[in-house]
């Protein structure tokens, strides 16, 4: 997806909620909102908005000195989502459709996004997992049961901490041995690292990389030699998310997008009002030839 013009004033929103939360200097927030608005007079809108945003975050880094702003949130979101899981791992072995119930349980937790909801707590947690199963619902997928269901090996990319967690109850469901989970290469916002993986034991059931990049979504060009290998070499790739979404849409691959739509402009983009659960495939049509 390009940006947007209406982007701008969310990429705004983002950049001062982020400086109060690394730093009580209210020069320091000028100066981030001062960079941003220079930089948007300038910006190229072919750009994707995670492209956008990780040079925010990384100029936050930079002028605070503090290499992961969310820290302190993202060990809480862990916390929290562990103790849902015993409840939540119960239901899904009770579904009479326990991959249908993981994969909408995992796009509930995609909620777990300080990108678009700096003032989360866990009672809208609570909420989104509590209607997981009889939330909107908009995609495709009996194709992705026939997809994981034939792949000989899966490529799972990760978005938030705490989130991943609920990807771990989906990964449970597909043979973990033929899926590879990947997340971010450095911290960016709330984007689960290596350590939120290991944190919530994810690292216990499948094998766990990282991308090579900052960005708050997946930048190929900006990922490492070995993800993008193994990004072409996989029959079937889960992208979570919607900074996955706004990053990879156009990409000519079997991708499945499993995310909560949060913002306006990507509900515009699919036709779904805001809240619905997604779960679309980029190129249905080259599905049938993969494997």
């Amino acid at each position: 997806m390009n940006t947007a013009l209406d982007c701008i004033p969310c990429l705004l929103r983002q950049t001062l909620e982020a400086a109060r939360i690394v730093s009580n200097d209210p020069a320091v927030h000028e100066q981030m909102v001062r960079d941003v608005l220079r930089w948007t007079s300038e910006m190229d809108l072919s750009l994707s908005p995670p492209a956008v945003a990780q040079r925010i975050q990384r100029r936050l880094r930079q002028i605070t000195g503090v290499e992961d702003p969310y820290r302190t949130a993202k060990a809480r979101q862990n916390r929290m989502a562990l103790e849902l899981l015993p409840a939540l791992r119960a239901e899904i072995q009770a579904s009479t459709a326990p991959i249908e119930t993981a994969a909408r349980i995992a796009i509930a937790g995609n909620m777990i996004d300080m990108g678009a909801h700096a003032s989360l707590n866990e009672a809208d947690v609570h909420r989104s997992l509590l209607q997981a199963t009889s939330a909107p619902f908009y995609g495709q997928m009996d194709l992705f049961l026939q997809a994981v269901g034939e792949a000989r090996s899966i490529l799972y990319l990760a978005d938030n901490a705490g989130e991943i967690a609920f990807d771990r109850l989906l990964i449970e469901q597909l043979t973990p041995k033929r899926i590879t989970l990947a997340v971010r290469g450095a911290a960016v916002i709330n984007d689960a690292t290596l350590a939120d993986a290991h944190a919530v034991g994810v690292d216990e059931v499948v094998e766990v990389i990282d991308n090579g990049s900052d960005a708050p979504g997946t930048i190929l060009d900006d990922c490492s030699p070995d993800f993008r290998r193994r990004f072409a070499d996989a029959d079937v790739i889960i992208a979570k998310g919607q900074g996955n979404f706004e990053s990879l849409n156009r990409q000519p691959d079997n991708i499945f997008f499993l995310f909560k739509v949060k913002c306006p402009m990507v509900a515009s983009h699919i036709m779904q009002p805001t809240g619905t659960q997604v779960l679309v495939c980029t190129n249905p049509e080259a599905l049938a030839t993969a494997y």
